[in-house]
């Protein structure tokens, strides 16, 4: 299993997030082929891993 080290990215909320403490997501784009995202109302449960193409095709998805 690949070890892929989180500690010095910066992250990125999403400008959907509301400043309520609502639904808010946060995505990091230090990491060229992957982009992390987290829930930023409790990020130490944990970082999904997208392969780029595949989250770039979610967001384009969704935004329709």
């Amino acid at each position: 299993m690949r070890v892929i080290d989180l500690s010095d990215i910066t992250w990125r909320r999403s400008s959907y997030s509301n400043q309520d403490g609502g639904e808010c997501l946060e995505v990091a784009t230090d990491i060229p082929s992957l982009v992390p995202v987290r829930d930023s109302k409790d990020p130490s449960r944990g970082t999904l891993l997208f392969e780029a193409s595949a989250w770039a095709a979610f967001v384009e998805r969704v935004g329709r």
